[in-house]
């Protein structure tokens, strides 16, 4: 996310309906946002299908080793993540309505929420470790931690951008400018959990044979 995102279009005015009236008519966010997202989804493409070429190469091994996947603590972290989502859209909600109070609550939740990610993965990547599996333990591994590997760096830088969120919910007006940042966090975010609604079938449930 690039550093300064300035507004795509000049604010005509401060109210909140005309606000919302504007959003309607455009790409919420950033422009040069979309831009990055779009070519990371297309990135994240490329990956699952040389997963699947992979699996189809080798069946019965990626079959094997998925079964030595949690998929339990692999919908913990989905529904963690659709949660978190979920209350950044009521942030969003919050700053087009300039309600300082509403944004900084669900800002905070939507980081505490989105926290428990990075514990579920932290104990997974534990546990694997523990196990004697590693990424140089064959394909599936290399794949499984590689992908859950970088997207676990989306996810960080996620909630790195949320904090500065917040933080400028505390303290700036909840002017044009401040909605183009929250809505441009929101569409990240809203990627970050994409990208692992995607993954997590692809990984842990679905079958090689």
């Amino acid at each position: 996310m690039h550093a300064g995102l300035e507004p795509t279009q000049p604010c005509a005015t401060a109210t909140p309906g005309n606000d919302l009236e504007n959003s309607r008519d455009r790409l919420p966010g950033d422009s040069g946002l979309w831009v990055f997202i779009l070519a990371d989804m297309a990135m994240f493409g490329m990956f699952f299908l040389v997963f699947t070429l992979g699996r189809a190469e080798n069946p019965a091994l990626f079959e094997t080793s998925r079964q030595h996947l949690n998929a339990n603590l692999g919908l913990a972290n989905t529904l963690i993540l659709l949660t978190s989502s979920w209350m950044m859209v009521q942030a969003v909600h919050a700053a087009r309505h300039q309600d300082r109070a509403r944004t900084i609550r669900f800002l905070t939740l939507t980081i505490l929420i989105g926290s428990g990610f990075a514990v579920t993965k932290i104990v997974e990547y534990a546990a694997k470790a523990k196990a004697g599996i590693s990424m140089l333990t064959n394909d599936f591994f290399m794949y499984y931690f590689v992908y859950t590997g970088i997207h676990f760096v989306h996810f960080l830088m996620g909630i790195a951008a949320l904090a500065v969120t917040l933080s400028k919910a505390r303290r700036d007006t909840l002017d044009h400018r401040y909605r183009i940042w929250i809505e441009s966090v929101g569409c990240y975010w809203h990627m970050v959990d994409l990208l692992w609604v995607m993954l997590f079938p692809l990984l842990y449930l679905q079958r090689a044979v």
